[in-house]
């Protein structure tokens, strides 16, 4: 079978098209021919080496020589005690999609960027009706979803993102937007209730004064050293204030997604793709995410 294989920590250029052994499924696994693939954010961390926890699974060189990980497809063989899931059966990651439900490439468009927007929207902490929210990184996939979660919840929403992506997020819902590259929410002085960090690189110092007294700073993606404050400053800086300053916490699982799935067939929550790919253009693809162009998902599709 075809995929695109790298050995190395690198650019796009590491990448190369390749024949490998088509596998068996094991013991609990199923084998499934991959219809579409959508890109994350992770995906060019993990290509690139950048930042420091993405290499945590090998320093000097990947131990994965094959990226992507949200996937849609159908499974082609499944191994001995699989029961939920048979030859035939149309899956994206291991959520079984339900008769007439969502395309491939749509499909393919959800795991990791609905779970993050998901948990980060609807988590414990629900966003209710009359709060601001701001969402950093809003004009790519998981921010997609966070800007239409929370106006469905009733919110005032801020999307935050560079100038090309700035009617991209008012075309979601987004009440207000901010161009990163010119203007510095955190020194605004306006305060919300939720931010969902997807892109961090301000001191937790910073976010803390842009909350509002009870608030909530939740971190999925940046810079280290963000990262660290997050971690060793924010259960104690935002106390007094009863602010909270945390990473996001992501479940998995199809009883943690199945809300929004419900939510996208109902024609409630648009999935937006950006681009499609061929497998062969792979390294182009990535390039295009990595430099900060995607306006929602851009997908790679079999061919």
């Amino acid at each position: 079978m075809k995929a695109v294989v790298r050995t190395r920590y690198g650019p796009p250029e590491v990448l190369r098209l390749a024949d490998v052994p088509t596998p068996v499924p094991k013991n609990g696994e199923v084998l499934v021919e991959v219809h579409a693939v959508s890109l994350n954010a992770s995906d060019w961390e993990t290509l690139v080496g950048k930042p420091a926890y993405a290499r945590m699974g090998g320093p000097f060189r990947p131990p994965n020589h094959v990226l992507g990980s949200d996937i849609a497809g159908r499974v082609m063989a499944a191994g001995r005690r699989v029961t939920a899931f048979g030859p035939g059966d149309d899956v994206f990651a291991d959520i079984l999609l339900s008769k007439g439900g969502l395309a491939y490439e749509e499909a393919a468009a959800l795991p990791q960027a609905g779970m993050i927007a998901l948990r980060g929207i609807c988590g414990k902490e629900q966003v209710q009706p009359g709060h601001q929210v701001l969402i950093n990184g809003a004009g790519g996939g998981s921010g997609m979803y966070a800007i239409q979660l929370a106006k469905l919840n009733g919110a005032e929403v801020t999307g935050v993102d560079n100038t090309e992506k700035l009617e991209f997020m008012r075309s979601l819902g987004a009440d207000h937007v901010i161009d990163y590259t010119r203007d510095d929410f955190t020194a605004s002085g306006r305060g919300y209730d939720l931010i969902l960090d997807l892109a961090a690189h301000q001191t937790a110092f910073a976010y803390r004064e842009s909350l509002r007294p009870g608030g909530r700073y939740l971190y999925v993606g940046g810079s280290v050293a963000t990262l660290l404050q997050v971690l060793l400053a924010g259960p104690v800086i935002g106390r007094a204030e009863s602010k909270k300053i945390r990473l996001l916490g992501v479940r998995q699982g199809v009883q943690h997604l199945a809300p929004l799935v419900e939510l996208v067939q109902a024609g409630k929550v648009a999935t937006v793709i950006d681009r499609r790919y061929r497998l062969s253009q792979v390294p182009e693809a990535l390039r295009y995410l990595g430099e900060g162009h995607a306006k929602g998902k851009v997908v790679v599709i079999a061919g």
